[in-house]
């Protein structure tokens, strides 16, 4: 990769990697350095003032079910993704804390596939269309940094598909497991010189590992790369999910999990609660390199999603509150985006400068509809109409970034991002629905850092950012889960952070070594007020504060042997007072008053932070013997316990969990088989592998099962 090179995708994070890790599990018995583009201009990560890692395809996906992100991101310090059991509600998933109060889909991290925005304006993401099958890497970034790309606080989160080898290769792969997994892919990639692409499908489905939790998934993703000219290069991306049919088994009690968490909770089955989505979506990236210093990138996408979701609010609750929404959820939502950011590189006083200027616009319109869920006595199925509302949000973000290295050992990086979010919504139901309202959120946004190259192997850094973090329309939403408010939730505010980070990257050629400490304290937080059968309220919150350190290693030892270990230390605490609603009816306009009402109870300065682990710990140990084409590792995750409501009234224990996976690859001129086996929880334990933040029945827990087995082939013809 020349220097000068800028990423794909305008506002994404990170470029292909100039040098890859070296995976765990192969033979070779050096480190390769680890360069990214976290200032759109590939740089070692040592270099540069940000918490930054790198997951290569092998640990994506050899031995791995390539489904969830849960299976690879364990592997990143800082990083929580818990599988729910329960495809309906997707993963559990935050950064240092950020969004793991999310009761739906991700929120305050910022995710790209290829480029390509998977977080829509209001700060919503979704990672359904994120292929592992075709992924190259996926890069995590947490801090600071993470501000410079919109409304998120806790980091992003970036994918990126492969690029295809000279020739043409068909791939074929068979999956099988417990619970009845089946996962089947087809792949195909080509590159004449002239076209490189890259087509893979794939479908997945599970009978799941609680009653009530069937699940099917068809993915697409397509990627075609030429060159228009000796200068430039034009992307094009195109990728669509479908999920006909998963089943939502909810929240368990306490009661409920030690009877038995194979179990579907109350109403459940009754209601028949499930959801379904399709997604298709596109874009194209042009890059040119205009001169010796000076390049441009240019993005646009477009796409729509369409979900319908039944919830189990009971039909009494419908009947006995006029303005209810009803417990189908419609929505069809298109969307689309532009940007275009310049790079010049030139020299200060003698000494490399690099400037970044760009400018992004995303805009989503969204039909939200709402039915009763019975017709009679007839229940989980959708009824009278109750809700019919138009949402729009758009963002108009700018940006500027400079890199300046005064000397051989310093370097500074500093930026800032000015952001505007515009929320318009209007109701066609002059009866239930709100008049027309707009709410508009803004906040400029500056970050800096400093490196100190200490020695050949060792650099220092600090760095500082301020975060922001707006509602989304799933927080909007809702203005009382038993419908008796209807309208947008639109007094909730952003949420506003402050962002410490300092660390020290240290390595040779046999280990390497990231510790970084943060310290986070953030305003109006963005809370769950109550969560009643799928339907969440959500409320702004006192003061918080987040501190703790992350440590990652990884290590080639002789004889085949590697090892990778990713330690995580939050202590995140509630710093002001606050009341949150324990029992309906709940009236978040009335919840700050000076006396709250009766169903309102206080949450204490010093509580924690519910869905947050205070330790979290990953460590996995690699043999390859490349003479058999084998590998084989054993790994181990522990999680420290983490509290379900902001009272701390319950929590799920921690846990330790052993996993193993080998297998054997074999390659002739023209064709390459691989077989895989892997067994998960070795000693059959029983824990929760997520919560659900204040839920008002106190259903709070979602198990995660016993002992699993699977089993992988897969087969590719090069010509």
């Amino acid at each position: 990769m020349r220097r000068g090179r800028i990423a794909i995708g305008s506002v994404a994070l990170f470029s292909c990697l100039a040098a890859p890790i070296v995976a765990l599990g192969e033979s070779a018995g050096e480190l390769s350095s680890v360069v990214v583009t976290a200032t759109r201009v590939a740089e070692e990560s040592r270099d540069l003032p940000v918490s930054i890692d790198r997951v290569d395809d092998k640990t994506i996906r050899n031995g791995q079910l390539q489904v969830n992100l849960s299976e690879s991101l364990v592997t990143v310090p800082g990083v929580s993704v818990q599988s729910r059991q329960n495809y309906a509600q997707d993963l559990q998933l935050s950064v240092r804390g950020f969004g793991a109060r999310s009761s739906f889909g991700v929120r305050g991290v910022r995710l790209y596939s290829d480029g390509i925005p998977g977080t829509a304006p209001d700060g919503q993401g979704q990672f359904s269309q994120f292929d592992l099958g075709s992924a190259d890497h996926i890069e995590v970034l947490r801090g600071p940094f993470s501000a410079l790309y919109g409304n998120s606080s806790g980091g992003v989160i970036a994918i990126f598909t492969e690029d295809a080898q000279p020739g043409v290769a068909l791939e074929g792969s068979a999956e099988y497991g417990t619970f009845n997994t089946q996962r089947y892919a087809m792949k195909t990639t080509g590159d004449n010189g002239l076209i490189n692409y890259v087509v893979d499908t794939s479908h997945f489905q599970t009978d799941g590992y609680r009653a009530h939790s069937d699940a099917e998934r068809n993915l697409f993703n397509a990627k075609v790369s030429f060159a228009p000219s000796d200068t430039s290069k034009l992307t094009v991306v195109a990728n669509a999910v479908q999920t006909p049919f998963v089943q939502d088994p909810l929240g368990l009690t306490r009661a409920q999990l030690a009877a038995d968490p194979t179990q579907a909770g109350v109403n459940a089955v009754a209601y028949n609660t499930r959801k379904s989505l399709a997604q298709e979506q596109g874009g194209v990236v042009y890059e040119d390199h205009l001169s010796g210093a000076d390049d441009v990138v240019a993005s646009a996408y477009t796409g729509h999603r369409t979900t319908t979701q039944f919830q189990a609010i009971p039909q009494a609750t419908q009947q006995a509150a006029p303005l209810s929404p009803g417990g189908v959820i419609d929505l069809s939502r298109a969307y689309f985006g532009v940007d275009l950011h310049l790079t010049d590189q030139r020299t200060l006083s003698g000494t490399p400068l690099l400037l970044v200027a760009g400018v992004n616009y995303d805009d989503l319109a969204e039909a939200r509809k709402g039915d009763l869920n019975y017709i009679g006595s007839q229940l989980g199925v959708p009824g009278a109409l109750r809700r019919d509302e138009a949402n729009y949000v758009y963002d108009f973000d700018q940006y500027l970034q400079a890199q300046w290295d005064p000397s051989s050992r310093w370097r500074v990086v500093a930026g800032v991002r000015n952001s505007l979010v515009d929320v318009t919504s209007h109701g066609h139901l002059a009866v239930l629905d709100a008049a027309d309202s707009e709410v508009r959120y803004s906040a400029v946004n500056p970050v800096g850092g400093i490196t100190f190259r200490a020695s050949d192997v060792v650099n220092l850094y600090g760095s500082y950012g301020k975060g922001f973090e707006t509602p989304t329309l799933n927080d909007l939403a809702y203005r009382s889960v038993d419908g008796s408010l209807p309208g947008l939730n639109l007094g909730l505010k952003p949420a506003r952070s402050n962002n410490y980070e300092a660390g020290i990257k240290a390595g040779n050629a046999y280990v390497r070594a990231n510790l970084a400490a943060f310290y986070t304290k953030t305003v109006d937080e963005l809370a769950v007020l109550q969560n009643l059968s799928g339907r969440t309220v959500d409320q702004n919150i006192g003061q918080t504060t987040r501190r703790g350190a992350e440590l990652a290693t990884d290590a080639q030892w002789g004889g085949g042997f590697s090892a990778r270990m990713a330690y995580t230390y939050i202590r995140a605490l509630v710093a002001q007072a606050y009341f949150t609603c324990v029992a309906a009816p709940c009236n978040p306009l009335t919840a700050t008053a000076g006396r709250p009402p009766a169903n309102y109870f206080p949450v204490a300065a010093g509580n924690f932070l519910p869905a947050i682990a205070r330790n979290s710990l990953y460590l996995g140990i690699t043999w390859g013997y490349s003479a058999w084409g084998f590998s084989t590792t054993l790994e181990t995750e522990g999680r420290a316990k983490i509290y379900a409501d902001d009272r701390n009234t319950d929590a799920a224990a921690g846990y330790w969990v052993a996993n193993w996976r080998a297998g054997f690859e074999q390659q002739t001129k023209h064709w390459r088989f691989s077989e895989y086996a892997r067994l998960d929880n070795l000693a059959n334990r029983a824990y929760v592998g997520s919560v659900i933040v204040n839920e008002t029945n106190s259903r709070f827990f979602e198990p995660a099962p016993g002992r699993t087995a699977y089993v992988m082939f897969n087969a590719a013809l090069r010509n």
